[in-house]
């Protein structure tokens, strides 16, 4: 007898027994909770709102695969190693492997270092201080092994002052400075280059006063030369040998360095041997340059002016010698003129103990204003002089207007102006009028008396003119020779 039965059912029967899971809420371990249908609509409200919460979510952050590219194939970016700078660095160059307190190639033959400068500025020449200022580029090369590193396309490492700390660098430093530093604006102004290989180029930006000797017994017609020396501080010429990179051409400068009381002849480079006797031997670089005074601002300042101030004096040769009121303030006037043109000269140069050439020009300037007026008191002194004698001679002399001597006055006498001197019939010569003093000169040793007796007369020239007319020529000649002489030989 055979049942028939549904193919639904079959399988039903025939199908294997299921497990039961563990989260039955009839087999469970935990309690069984039952949920009403208010409980249903709030549970069902609350997983809405998280799956709508974590779309947005998903929706906002950002894309974990880079765009794609033209081909369609998505471009992945390299970690940025930037973010670990320090570690990634000091890894790569193997600082914590090395001491770098000590130069490189320690025990070994002397580090070379090559040096080059870049002249940016020359700032301030100063005669008071002897001293100079200079703003360059300072750079150094040399190789040292230990910073060696691999590099697949042989290119180098650029760093700043953070780097230079951690490793050796040449301890450079100017000879005979009174002061530098090293800008910072707006950061240290310092680059640290390094190569796979291991060679190195360090650069900084410094400003540097320098001591300059100079010689100024030819100021203001001078030629200066000073030097910036560069030399290694601790180390000799056994451990680190010091040299320009390119001979002259290492020491560049720019073309639009200029001063305005020099003309710059000359940059170039020397290298010497300094020696120390409690440390030994140093490398010593030199920086040259050759600089000339521009001579026209002394021209119009203190040359000319001196000049004007000589030949002033000379206008007293030509005013009358009785006009005592306009000679000697002229006279007065000119020599505190001078004067003040020497203070204000010395008051800006250094106390040498030489005589600069400008010194030798205002002193015999002043010599020749001084001269000026000690001849207008010489010919003031005899002319006062010869004023007294004839007024005593006159007194002594009896009044013979009619009597003739022989030899001494003609047959006539008149008198004249005591505030002149006299003109006893004497005619004039070449329209000047000479003046003559008569000078009784006793032959005998008996006093004169009122009579004229065996006494004896004689008469003497003087022109007080003599003087004024002879310092007309002498003076503006000897002056112009003083010149031609003096521009020979400092020009």
């Amino acid at each position: 007898m055979f049942i028939n039965t549904h193919p639904t059912d079959r399988a039903l029967r025939n199908a294997p027994p299921q497990k039961k899971r563990k989260t039955d809420l009839h087999d469970s371990r935990e309690p069984h909770f039952q949920v009403g249908k208010a409980g249903l609509r709030d549970l069902s409200g609350t997983i809405t709102h998280l799956l709508i919460h974590t779309g947005r979510s998903k929706r906002e952050m950002p894309p974990t695969v880079a765009p794609h590219g033209k081909n369609g194939s998505p471009i992945f970016k390299s970690p940025d190693i930037t973010k670990a700078w320090g570690s990634n660095t000091e890894r790569l160059l193997r600082i914590e492997d090395h001491d770098f307190t000590m130069r490189p190639g320690f025990g070994g033959p002397a580090v070379p270092v090559g040096v080059d400068v870049q002249v940016e500025s020359l700032d301030a020449i100063s005669e008071v201080d002897m001293d100079f200022t200079m703003t360059l580029y300072l750079r150094h090369y040399w190789k040292d092994e230990r910073l060696a590193f691999k590099s697949n396309h042989n290119q180098s490492m650029t760093f700043d002052s953070r780097l230079v700390k951690k490793i050796w660098v040449p301890d450079m430093f100017f000879v005979h400075s009174k002061r530098s530093f090293t800008h910072d604006t707006t950061t240290d102004n310092v680059m640290l280059r390094v190569y796979p290989d291991g060679k190195v180029l360090y650069s900084l930006r410094v400003t540097v006063t320098a001591m300059c000797s100079m010689d100024l017994s030819r100021f203001p017609l001078d030629t200066q030369t000073c030097s910036l020396e560069i030399e290694s501080y601790a180390y000799t010429d056994d451990d680190l040998l010091l040299y320009w990179k390119e001979g002259n051409r290492s020491l560049n400068t720019d073309k639009g360095i200029s001063l305005s009381q020099f003309l710059i002849q000359e940059f170039h480079t020397t290298t010497r041997l300094a020696f120390y006797s409690s440390t030994g031997w140093y490398n010593r670089l030199y920086i040259n340059f050759t600089l000339r005074r521009h001579i026209f601002f002394f021209l119009l300042q203190t040359y000319f002016p001196a000049t004007l101030m000589v030949m002033l004096s000379w206008v007293s040769f030509w005013i009358d010698r009785r006009a005592v009121p306009a000679r000697v303030p002229l006279g007065i006037t000119t020599v505190l003129t001078m004067s003040t043109i020497i203070t204000g000269v010395n008051a800006s140069m250094p106390r040498v103990s030489y005589i600069k050439a400008v010194d030798i020009y205002l002193w015999v300037s002043f010599v020749f204003v001084f001269l000026s007026v000690i001849e207008y008191a010489a010919v003031n002194y005899l002319s006062t002089l010869q004023e007294r004698k004839e007024r005593k001679l006159r007194e002594r002399l009896p009044c013979t207007c009619g009597m003739a001597h022989p030899g001494m006055m003609s047959a006539s006498y008149s008198e004249v102006d005591a505030n002149t001197t006299g003109n006893y019939g004497i005619p004039e010569e070449n329209g000047v009028k000479r003046e003559r003093m008569l000078v009784q000169l006793a032959m005998e040793s008996a006093q004169v008396t009122g009579h004229v007796g065996t006494s004896a007369y004689s008469n003497a020239w003087i022109d007080t003119h003599v003087i004024d007319k002879y310092s007309r020529v002498i003076f503006p000649g000897s002056y112009i020779l003083f010149n031609i002489i003096y521009w020979s030989i400092y020009s």
